[in-house]
């Protein structure tokens, strides 16, 4: 039985094993081995991807159903992998740069890695717990990486005192639903919550605590109060991890658990994901107009983003979970390339995250340009780029489900929210002419915005497939 329960935790097993050797390797080799640890970890996290992704295994479980590994979870695993694998080749450069190369970086990276590919497969509270403390406690240490930095250690310090509110909040309802369901799997929830009867108060409000708590993680209202100071004072790099796989993660982790646990329930918990999600999709879109640093207008493009995000998971249905798996991947390959070009924001050689430094860019490099104002076009929603296509799924998985009010109220936000995205590409080619940013860009930032900004624009013939794989995936969470 342990030889099969090992074989289902392989992916998860091979990323623990290697961050421990890769800390060893470090910790004997020096400072001198940093460089070759991030490309290495880079490489193992796309290995691991293409393993996920060709593995074709149907269900299995693992340590007495504690553990699931599905075609839901192998998804959001590629996802998770593939987005902290582009990430952290995105760092290279800048660590060098600032000094900050450290072979700690890629592991804890890594590591946190792991807890998001136990947060996805989790099929017990417990092992939720585990996994999302694994992947908070790296996160921590990353956003204050830059220890001679004020904003950085102010960063780290925010999210490690709203993160312990938010695992307060998770333990809260996890202990309220264990004390009135019996059990912490996932299974027994689904019995007791769905037993012909209405559920007992206790375990309703033990799911919105839990709710509270994951809601804490993808920076849905009105738990994202750390998201701005967090995404402006982390390194860049951590900035463009934050953005991408850990989102991924915490959502696969609540519709896991909305569906698995409290699947019978859908009336009790979808009009609190109706409320996150359109106080999400207002507050991103409004807030985001006044910004001048584009690393804050970023988080709050985030909050707006994981807004719709719950727009579709609030369905309740598998059309809504397909429209969820769609929109994520979409949203973290726009996210790559953005960063991608955010990293290059620079004068003088400094840093620079002032919006108004793009002014008359196109005239300074207009291939950069053009790439950055299709993932604008693409981030705002507009039609025929694929961002587009992920806001139309979300919204007939909403309009579906008879939440047409909520699908309406998406419009309306993603109308306001494209004027900060348009203001961008306003600027590079219409704006007042400023000292230009440095014209240097590694190869791999140039490949991985390329390579976005091109998926915006091929992806409308089919979206490479993900359609009907999300279908698939969705088909096995939601039966």
């Amino acid at each position: 039985m342990l030889g099969q329960d090992l074989s289902v935790i392989a992916p998860e097993l091979v990323l623990a094993l290697y961050a421990m050797g890769a800390l060893m390797w470090g910790a004997y080799a020096g400072r001198d081995a940093s460089r070759m640890i991030l490309w290495v970890s880079t490489g193992v996290l796309v290995a691991v991807g293409l393993w996920v992704g060709v593995h074709a295994g149907g269900t299995q479980t693992a340590f007495d159903g504690s553990f699931v590994s599905d075609g839901y979870a192998r998804f959001a695993k590629v996802m998770v992998l593939f987005g902290a694998a582009a990430t952290l080749a995105l760092s290279a450069d800048f660590l060098s740069r600032n000094e900050l190369m450290k072979f700690e970086y890629p592991v804890l990276i890594v590591l946190a890695t792991v807890g998001m590919l136990i947060m996805v497969s989790a099929a017990d509270l417990i092992v939720l717990y585990l996994g999302l403390e694994l992947q908070s406690l790296a996160l921590y240490v990353v956003a204050a990486f830059r220890r001679d930095s004020l904003r950085s250690t102010e960063a780290g310090l925010k999210y490690f005192v709203l993160g312990a509110l938010s695992s307060g909040l998770l333990l809260y309802g996890a202990s309220l639903t264990y004390g009135f369901s019996g059990t912490t799997m996932f299974a027994g929830i689904a019995m007791v919550a769905g037993g012909g009867e209405p559920m007992s108060v206790g375990l309703v409000f033990g799911l919105v605590f839990l709710i509270a708590g994951m809601a804490f993680k993808i920076s849905a209202v009105p738990f994202h109060m750390w998201t701005p100071d967090v995404y402006e004072g982390s390194p860049t790099p951590v900035t463009a991890f934050f953005s991408t796989a850990p989102k991924v993660a915490a959502a696969a982790m609540l519709a896991r658990v909305l569906f698995d646990a409290f699947g019978n329930a859908v009336a009790d918990w979808q009009q609190v994901l109706a409320l996150l999600s359109l106080f999400s999709m207002f507050l991103g879109s409004f807030a985001a107009i006044g910004q001048t640093n584009i690393k804050r207008l970023m988080a709050y493009s985030s909050i707006g983003h994981m807004g719709y995000a719950l727009l579709g998971l609030a369905a309740g249905t598998q059309e809504g979970a397909q429209s969820l798996l769609i929109y994520l991947a979409i949203y973290v390959t726009m996210n790559v390339g953005v960063f991608a070009f955010i990293l290059n924001m620079r004068r003088d050689g400094q840093q620079v995250t002032d919006i108004a430094s793009l002014g008359l860019y196109s005239r300074v490099d207009p291939a950069r340009a053009a790439a950055l104002a299709v993932l604008m076009f693409s981030l705002a929603g507009i039609p025929p780029l694929v961002g587009f296509f992920g806001k139309f799924y979300v919204l007939k998985a909403a309009v579906d489900a008879g939440l047409v009010w909520l699908a309406v109220a998406g419009v309306v936000a993603s109308v306001i929210g494209a004027y900060y995205y348009l203001r961008i590409v306003y600027l590079m080619y219409f704006g007042q002419e400023v000292e230009p940013l440095d014209g240097r860009m590694p190869s791999i930032h140039w490949g991985l915005l390329g390579a976005s900004a091109l998926a915006m624009v091929l992806g409308i013939i089919n979206l490479f497939g993900v359609e009907s794989l999300a279908a698939s995936a969705a088909a096995t969470l939601v039966q």
